[in-house]
């Protein structure tokens, strides 16, 4: 029994190895982690309030809220949220989530890998993934929890597809489809970088010369599955992106590392470039360098030889190259010219799927080292080279409290500089004691009832007034009063205003969604029930 799931025991003894401090007390600095427990802590409040998929954020921006979830990967904030439920705080959720990802990894590693190589190779290629030097970036440097959560899924959707290719089970598309939703519910820009490469694997490994247009029918399956249940969070974040600033405060031209700093180890906990040294490293990592040789000579071995799936090792050969390439100054004008290349603000993001190759290519080993004793010191030799880095340099003790109580972290926009905002905010809002209030005439507010997106009241006014919503105008809001639909107005500064006409009159002001993000909702529903 023990022989059997050695395997899944060894990958979770590595698991343990490089994620063991997540589990100390406190949250240890990161370049994203802070404005995670943020994101969490909003979300969850809009989850309370009963709605299912936030788009807003109604603490930040000076108490006047701001749509930030209508633009960030919402995976991460509802497993945060999850844990919440249970008790577990959103610092100790953070850390919880990137060990689940990181666990889910390595076993997706694994299966991967083992349609290849066998259970010997899948372990070796898991402990490879596992301890790569921007897995633990992703991590213990950049926080980026949703950079972490896309590495856990990619390489599930290779083996889902591998499955179908295999067993020519309808099931496993669907399954392929849903794990592709979830990478872009994760994060849209590394889903972006992951789509060409995931569309090119299974184009390649379900060719078929007789049956091409079979293939390009599973492919489209695979896709559109993956791309409509995802609807609701992609569609509107492109669309609607128009309507807000500072969503993209990072250029490429100067994110671009040398290809010594991608080849030569280094460690560092600043950011990327940083002209105070410490810069976070961008290494590939030495075992994986290795395993790119040790792929490179299979590869070349199968070609001579007409092995079964020597067309993947090429595909895998070439993408390293491709995306080496890529990373470099030198592809700049590419980066110019090819669409929607500038969403990725960072080319060494790339190294997501260069890990994601190397390390599959590392399970290769086995089938040119036919001896267990190579396999057992390559996986030696990646932990070793590696292990120091999932060591943070220091924890902060503090809990959720600290950072939702404190102007500095709730009262801006969650993002770098606050840059992120509405079109519509021409001036600094600055805090109000009320949510509501009157700019024009005078009258009674009762029966006062708000939600994170929602107010509903009662006035009295003797002549035609003006209230004023202390929350951000933006698209989406609406208003009724006595249900019937009225108009709200933005001021000079960005806030909102609606007209009350004399009387007695019962008013809700309501954040209802944009006609894109109902329609983006429903064809998420119509795939939803479609793959069930």
């Amino acid at each position: 029994m023990v022989k059997k799931i050695l395997p899944q025991i060894i990958i979770f003894i590595t698991v343990i190895l490089a994620g063991f401090y997540l589990f100390s007390p406190g949250l240890f600095p990161t370049h994203d982690g802070e404005y995670h427990i943020i994101r969490f802590y909003e979300f969850s409040r809009v989850l309370d309030s009963g709605i299912v998929y936030p788009r807003w954020a109604p603490d930040l921006n000076n108490g006047y809220g701001v749509p930030l979830f209508n633009f960030v990967y919402p995976l991460p904030n509802y497993i945060a949220s999850f844990l919440h439920i249970f008790s577990i705080s959103f610092i100790d959720g953070f850390k919880i989530s990137m060990f689940l990802a990181l666990l889910i990894g390595a076993l997706g590693m694994y299966l991967f890998a083992k349609e290849f190589f066998g259970k010997v190779g899948g372990v070796v290629a898991s402990v490879c993934y596992t301890f790569s030097p921007y897995h633990f970036v992703d991590i213990y440097i950049r926080g980026s929890i949703g950079e972490v959560w896309a590495l856990g899924l990619y390489p599930w959707f290779l083996f889902t597809v591998t499955k179908y290719k295999n067993t020519k089970n309808f099931f496993w598309i669907l399954i392929s489809g849903l794990i592709f939703a979830l990478i872009i519910f994760s994060h849209n820009i590394l889903a972006l970088a992951f789509a060409p490469f995931a569309v090119l694997y299974t184009f390649i490994l379900l060719f078929e010369k007789k049956n091409f247009l079979k293939v390009l029918l599973e492919i489209l399956a695979i896709f559109s599955i993956g791309i409509g249940l995802s609807a609701i969070f992609w569609l509107p974040a492109i669309l609607e992106t128009k309507y807000t600033v500072g969503l993209q405060v990072f250029g490429i031209d100067s994110n671009f590392p040398d290809l010594s700093q991608l080849l030569i180890p280094s460690w560092g906990s600043g950011f990327f470039g940083s002209s105070l040294g410490n810069e976070m490293s961008v290494q590939i990592g030495i075992a994986n360098l290795l395993a790119i040789l040790i792929g490179l000579v299979v590869t070349i071995k199968s070609m001579f030889k007409h092995t079964k799936n020597n067309h993947v090792f090429i595909f895998m050969i070439i993408s390293f190259f491709v995306l080496l390439f890529f990373m470099l100054q030198i592809s700049l004008p590419l980066w110019k010219i090819i669409p929607l290349m500038n969403y990725f603000q960072f080319p060494w993001r790339f190294l997501s799927l260069v890990i994601l190759i190397t390390s599959f290519l590392a399970g290769s080993i086995v089938t040119y080292f036919k001896n267990i004793l190579f396999p057992i010191i390559f996986i030696l030799f990646a932990i070793a080279l590696s292990f120091n880095y999932t060591k943070p340099a220091y924890y902060m003790l503090r809990n959720d409290s600290y950072y939702t109580s404190r102007s500095n972290f709730i009262d801006g926009t969650n993002s770098p500089g606050n840059a992120f905002n509405t079109i519509y905010a021409k001036g600094k809002l600055g805090k109000q004691d009320q949510k509501i209030i009157y700019i024009s005439g005078t009258g009674s507010l009762e029966n006062i009832h708000i939600t994170p997106e929602a107010y509903l009241f009662t006035t009295d006014v003797k002549s035609a007034s003006v209230l004023g919503i202390h929350t951000a105008y933006f698209i989406g809001w609406k208003a009724t009063i006595d249900n019937l639909d009225v108009p709200l107005t933005s001021t000079k500064n960005g806030d909102m205003t609606l007209n009350i006409p004399k009387g007695k009159h019962s008013v809700a002001v309501w954040y209802s969604g944009t006609f894109i993000q109902i329609v983006a909702a429903y064809i998420s529903l119509i795939f939803a029930v479609l793959v069930l």
